[in-house]
């Protein structure tokens, strides 16, 4: 049956594309240069912007042949194949930088950095800290810098993750209805 398939084993069953792993390496090495302050590479959003657009592309794909073959996706096995590919990873960084916090910083900034860190574990840092005023290019911020601060973006995955799935659902239901009315 088709629908026990684990997902990681229908997308390792996909063509190895490498094109699309020399775009990532692209993608990273832009980030990584201009978080190093390397003259000249002062446009690390676009590698995250290119890494996004990658990552719905193949995400589309897994989604869209899941729901063309079954008439629909097991979000329980999509969700439940991101939070094992995200979650250890995630809560290990988070867990170790809060340990450092604790004996680094003021109690205050203890406070705000385990803020911080919740919204981050519930992947709505993005939000956070937008009404928080964090300025993530900013030099100058009116708030103390976070050490979770990079974890909007995987923020901002994760939400594509809740909804771009159940759009997938949709689509396909409603390409069905259509299909049927025309026969």
């Amino acid at each position: 049956n088709e629908s026990e398939i684990p997902l990681a084993e229908t997308v390792a069953s996909s063509t190895f594309r490498s094109d699309i792993e020399g775009l990532r390496a692209v993608a990273v090495l832009a980030v990584v240069l201009f978080h190093a302050g390397i003259p000249g590479f002062t446009g690390g959003f676009v590698g995250v912007d290119v890494f996004f657009i990658i990552s719905g592309f193949l995400i589309t794909g897994v989604l869209w042949r899941e729901a063309s073959t079954s008439g629909t996706v097991s979000l329980r096995r999509f969700w439940g194949a991101r939070a094992r590919r995200l979650l250890p990873a995630s809560a290990v960084v988070g867990v170790i930088t809060m340990i450092v916090s604790a004996f680094t910083l003021s109690p205050l900034q203890v406070k705000t950095v385990a803020i911080d860190a919740i919204t981050s574990a519930l992947y709505v840092s993005n939000y956070w800290f937008i009404a928080s005023g964090l300025n993530y290019f900013g030099k100058d911020n009116l708030v103390s810098p976070s050490p979770f601060k990079h974890y909007w973006s995987l923020g901002v995955e994760e939400q594509f993750y809740l909804v771009w799935p159940v759009m997938i659902i949709a689509a396909a239901w409603l390409l069905r209805r259509l299909q049927r009315g025309r026969e």
